[in-house]
């Protein structure tokens, strides 16, 4: 692995490291085991978090730390443990700065195990006039709005809650590249897989196993999780399991915060990274996903994926809302990658949520 793929596309693991070496990517400590990903880097929380009176831009211009200073509400030292209530928002530095190059640009997302959580995460950096976007040749620091949906959680300095990809000129392959890439290596499991700007996902609530279980509805008042324990809490004592209705249907309830699963099986090939974006804000009054990065490898065969579905994490807007076995829910694009990396999700990195199914995060057991 680690072979050429393009001129242009999404930066490997290995490139990644180069990128850290040379400077463009800096912190206080050297990254840790499991920090590099096949095609992106998780993001530490550094030592300082701000309870903020609501959310914000800084805009055109704009620094992070006059906005944290205008609206922060208190400040949190995370060198020690705190806990991040439901309801608030809180801005975080992140550990890692940035010196980019002038034709590399960058794109974050909440990692898998915090989407799964409900905790509401995106990134902001200075002069930013949208979430999660960092542009080619920026310079300076990076921070992470946090906000819990469903859960209080405990974090510290150290804690990784978002993920940040680089890319230098056009990666996303066109419809056209799709279905030919689809012809050569199933991207899902089905011959005709609809390619609309995208491969087009839909919502299985047939129901997994003998139980018909279709999904889990997260409850409300629990007690903390710690997001950097796994395997620590039971099932139960945070989540309903919700089993397949005769009708086939699930009626989405207003601030709830459901976890459910594709219909399709998905396969993102080592030259290329995926990403899953909603399919059309018309499409009905509900939100699916916080984490959208698919690593290359994740559903490959070869590094023990063979059938992994898609984990989707649901809200329904604000009325109460239907959503039908087979409803298209999302879309995968496709993105070169400019180098294969030098290990695929799944089996070279035991990746929690290889060959996946309906999977709650990795801090749940039972």
């Amino acid at each position: 692995m680690g072979g050429q793929v393009g001129a242009s596309g999404i930066y490997s693991d290995g490139m990644i490291r180069a990128l850290a070496q040379g400077g463009g990517i800096a912190a206080a400590t050297s990254f840790v085991q499991g920090q590099v990903q096949p095609a992106s880097l998780d993001l530490r929380l550094g030592t300082r978090c701000w309870r903020m009176r609501a959310s914000f831009l800084p805009g055109r211009d704009g620094h992070v730390r006059e906005r944290i200073d205008a609206y922060k509400l208190h400040e949190i030292d995370l060198t020690k443990d705190a806990v991040l209530e439901t309801g608030c928002v809180y801005v975080a530095e992140i550990a890692e700065s940035l010196s980019l190059p002038p034709m590399l640009s960058a794109s974050t997302n909440p990692k898998s195990s915090t989407g799964r959580l409900d905790v509401f995460t995106r990134v902001i950096c200075d002069g930013a006039a949208a979430f999660d976007t960092i542009p080619a040749g920026y310079r300076g620091m990076l921070y992470a709005e946090i906000s819990p949906r469903t859960f209080p959680v405990l974090v510290r300095a150290g804690s990784r809650l978002s993920q940040i990809r680089f890319r230098e000129g056009e990666a996303r392959i066109s419809d056209d590249a799709l279905a030919a890439l689809h012809a050569r290596t199933r991207l899902v499991d089905r011959a005709d897989a609809l390619i609309r700007d995208g491969v087009v996902l839909s919502v299985d609530l047939a129901g997994f196993g003998d139980t018909g279980l279709i999904g889990y509805r997260g409850k409300r008042h629990t007690g903390l999780v710690d997001v950097d324990k796994v395997g620590a809490y039971p099932i139960l004592d945070y989540w309903e399991p919700i089993h397949r209705a005769r009708e086939g249907a699930l009626i989405l309830d207003p601030n709830e915060f459901y976890i459910l699963a594709s219909k399709e099986a998905v396969h993102v090939p080592p030259d290329h990274a995926a990403e899953m974006v909603p399919f059309d804000a018309m499409m009905g009054e509900f939100r699916v996903h916080y984490a959208g990065f698919f690593d290359p490898g994740f559903g490959h065969a070869a590094a023990g994926g063979a059938g992994a579905r898609a984990v989707l994490e649901v809200r329904s807007r604000d009325v109460p809302f239907i959503l039908e076995d087979g409803q298209v829910v999302g879309r995968l694009i496709y993105e070169r990658m400019m180098r294969e990396p030098d290990a695929l999700y799944g089996a070279d990195l035991r990746s929690n949520y290889q060959a996946q199914g309906l999977k709650l995060s990795k801090h749940f057991i039972g």
